[in-house]
């Protein structure tokens, strides 16, 4: 059973052309963020990265539950629950759901965004 998903994770990282999150929706979204930002969640959707993801995504939720306080936000929350849901496969289909209501809701937030010095 294990080697099984040891295989499954093995050939998801070689995948040179699948999105970081696996998933396209979730790419498009990443894709949209600033540079520096972009860069920073592609790395930390990487299977290799699991072990500065999970953390990362509890920190984050628990910047989000404190999101009273001043630099801290409830935008912490999604974030830290969208990158435990990488690891965790209970969260994971609450992700997909989440991804099919922006997919009907927000179409425009999964279009490519322009770029950054078009002024048309």
């Amino acid at each position: 059973m294990t080697t099984v998903s040891d295989d499954r994770t093995q050939s998801r990282a070689s995948d040179a052309g699948e999105p970081a999150g696996g998933d396209q929706r979730l790419d498009a979204l990443v894709g949209r963020l600033p540079p520096r930002v972009s860069g920073t969640v592609k790395y930390l959707l990487k299977p290799s990265n699991r072990w500065v993801r999970i953390p990362s995504g509890a920190l984050l939720i628990a910047g989000g539950v404190l999101s009273f306080l001043p630099v801290l936000g409830i935008w912490m929350l999604p974030l830290g629950l969208a990158l435990l849901a990488e690891d965790v496969p209970a969260l994971r289909a609450s992700r997909s759901k989440a991804l099919d209501w922006i997919e009907r809701r927000k179409p425009e937030w999964l279009a490519p965004s322009p770029p950054p010095n078009d002024k048309s």
